[in-house]
């Protein structure tokens, strides 16, 4: 027992030694002070740790115990640098990082020698090609128009588009670049819940802004919902269209709080809060509480903004409370110009573990069930769909419009592109790379003007490839992709394609009465245009 006990304080006890030894000596050779010195501030980490109640391992192991918080600290990097294999998502690959990278770069993102994916593994997709490829089209004529007749202002999207990142989360370099990049690249820049700063209008992209429950920069003083403030603000030409953010994947039904001290003089005057005091963004709107108030919210939103756009985002959690939001539509005869799904593998600077893990559905699930109950109730056709959540390759965006969006959504891919590296240090303030921080010494770090060009070329490559898998699958619009063009492996000798995976609703279907589905029997039956409570017991 005293020989193991002399193993663990064996170090402490070298350190005391050698200082003590060498001390007297010191004077005499100067180059022995520096040795002398490190052994002495050894020796006083001892014995602090020593007497120190918080850790019990440095208590048992002086100094040495503190190897175990070092290697802790940069276990992150070491896994990804050193360890994980180039396939392992967490929450992207190596693989994944390294072709946004490539592209933003406007470098060969071509591999040599056949894939490294396991094609043989159950969930493995691809899409099916044609004998008779067909021409490549140019992907800027890929626009899509979003507006429906009620809409005066329809605007003509990209087909991939930067996904909502607010000022606050990213530092105001990264909201430059990524707009000057959108800008350039003929695409939109979503403004994400903390208002529109000066950096998002600084270079001229188009910008969708989003309103959430904080109702950030057309808000009253206590919090509420300013129709002046927001008219205001939307008279903006750069404001393209209006997002109102009813959820998002990555801590659905949340809500979030920017801490007093992270609240800068910029901050503040963004959203219109007062300084010294907690940013809160409450999980929910008081601006409506029910499917028809959203519907009138909606409304009024669009005439406010005189006739812009107007749609909302959602992460999928309760079945019947968007079938319940489809029969207000339905009733009010007010329609949302788009609908942006959002799946649960989406990215968030900050959220609790147990919401990023367990809560909300996942895109693919969400998407189809969306893409299906606009079918079932024929209002497809006059709203868009968009797709948010892990999108950052060309085949990305195919299978997210043969399940049925029209465009689709990218945030962390266009973080990659502007520099980040999946650091996950984004609460922390200590982003290295000087994206998501307000630490003005990080973000100088960010070049605008060279990660504007990364975002364009990232956006240019990205769309380029999607066009070279489109003619590969023998089609020459993205409307043409349907189901049947995305196959999954859902075993190790089975192939199925999407068509025969998923259930499709007819058109008109959950109309008619005669809904085959008992799943989508009972959402429908149970919703309720007047509340998001379901009529009885699910």
């Amino acid at each position: 027992m005293k020989a193991l006990q002399l193993s663990r304080y064996s170090f402490f006890v070298f350190c005391i030694l050698f200082t003590l030894i060498t001390a007297p000596f010191a004077m005499i050779h100067n180059w022995l002070w520096v040795f002398t010195l490190i052994g002495t501030v050894l020796s006083l980490i001892g014995i602090y740790d020593l007497f120190q109640p918080k850790h019990s391992v440095c208590r048992n192991y002086p100094i040495l115990g503190h190897i175990r918080f070092m290697i802790e600290y940069i276990r992150p990097e070491i896994r990804q640098y050193l360890i994980e294999s180039d396939t392992e998502a967490l929450p992207f690959s190596r693989q994944e990082r390294s072709l946004v990278y490539r592209r933003a770069k406007n470098l060969d993102a071509n591999k040599a020698f056949g894939t490294v994916e396991d094609i043989y593994k159950t969930g493995f997709e691809f899409i099916s090609h044609s004998i008779i490829p067909a021409t490549i089209q140019d992907p800027e004529s890929f626009r899509v128009t979003i507006g429906t007749d009620q809409c005066k202002q329809p605007y003509s999207a990209s087909l991939l588009n930067i996904s909502a990142m607010s000022f606050g989360a990213l530092s105001a370099n990264a909201i430059r670049a990524l707009n000057k990049g959108a800008k350039k690249g003929n695409f939109a820049h979503d403004s994400g819940e903390g208002g529109l700063s000066a950096y998002h209008k600084e270079n001229g992209g188009d910008l969708i802004w989003q309103i959430a429950s904080g109702y950030f920069g057309c808000r009253t003083d206590d919090g509420k919902f300013n129709p002046e403030r927001f008219a205001a603000q939307a008279a903006n030409p750069q404001i393209k269209m209006i997002e109102v953010k009813l959820s998002q994947g990555a801590k659905p039904g949340h809500g979030g709080m920017l801490p007093k001290d992270k609240v800068t003089a910029e901050i503040a005057a963004t959203r219109e809060v007062p300084m010294g005091q907690d940013c809160i963004s409450p999980p929910c709107h008081s601006a409506f509480s029910t499917p028809l108030e959203l519907m009138q919210f909606i409304a009024q939103l669009r005439e406010l903004s005189d006739g812009k756009p107007v749609g909302f985002k959602i992460c999928i959690g309760h079945p019947w409370e968007f079938a319940a939001i489809v029969k207000a539509m339905l009733e009010t005869k007010i329609l949302p110009d788009f609908i942006v799904v959002d799946g649960k593998e989406g990215g968030t600077g900050d959220a609790p573990v147990e919401f990023s893990d367990h809560i909300g559905l996942p895109l693919r699930q969400g998407l189809s069930f969306v893409h299906n109950i606009l079918v079932g109730t024929n209002l497809r056709d006059k709203i868009k769909i968009a797709a948010s959540g892990k999108i950052i390759s060309g085949f990305d965006i195919v299978r997210a419009l043969a399940m049925g969006a029209d465009w689709v959504n990218s945030a962390r891919g266009f973080m990659f592109a502007i520099g980040c590296i999946q650091s996950q240090a984004c609460n922390t303030n200590k982003c290295p790379t000087g994206v998501a921080t307000q630490d003005p010494l990080r973000q100088n770090a960010l070049v605008v003007p060279d990660k504007a060009e990364r975002v364009y070329h990232f956006h240019k490559n990205t769309l380029h490839a999607f066009a070279e898998m489109l003619a590969a699958t023998g089609l020459n619009h993205p409307t043409e992709l349907k189901p049947h063009h995305v196959a999954r492996r859902i075993s190790d000798n089975e192939i199925r394609l999407l068509s025969n995976i998923d259930y499709y609703l007819k058109q008109g279907e959950l109309l008619s009465g005669q809904i085959a589905s008992p799943f989508y029997s009972d959402v429908w039956n149970i919703a309720q245009a007047n509340s998001f409570e379901p009529s009885h017991n699910v």
